[in-house]
């Protein structure tokens, strides 16, 4: 089992940056999909960004495009979040997702193809 833990969230004034940081256990973390999501008050969960398998490309929400970067650590089993230009739109709580299956196709941005979730970490943007 794949153990995803979150961190580095908090309260951030608009305009103002935050990083989101997140370990996931597992010796073959070079080839998981790793994405991160985020679920706003009221609203479904939704992909922000993501790796996709075997350490391929990386995907972007439109509404982050040139905001958000997402970067990964293979040594240290990490992946981060950049998050710059925050705007109040962006709180929420942020998740992080790791699947470690041999699929190698599919959309990193859909919930659904993720077996392992964190716990969540808060962002708040104040404007």
């Amino acid at each position: 089992r794949v153990q995803v833990e979150e961190s580095g969230g908090g309260l951030v004034q608009a305009g103002g940056s935050l990083r989101l940081s997140c370990t996931a256990s597992g010796s073959t973390f070079d080839y998981y999909a790793l994405g991160w999501f985020r679920q706003g008050p009221g609203k479904e969960r939704e992909g922000v960004a993501c790796f996709s398998w075997n350490g391929g490309n990386t995907f972007y929400a439109d509404s982050v495009k040139g905001r958000f970067t997402i970067s990964r650590d293979n040594a240290k089993n990490t992946v981060y979040l950049q998050m710059n230009s925050l705007n109040p739109e962006d709180t929420a709580m942020y998740y992080c997702a790791a699947d470690d299956s041999d699929y190698s196709g599919g959309d990193c941005l859909s919930t659904t193809e993720y077996n392992y979730w964190g716990q969540g970490t808060q962002v708040t943007v104040s404007s």
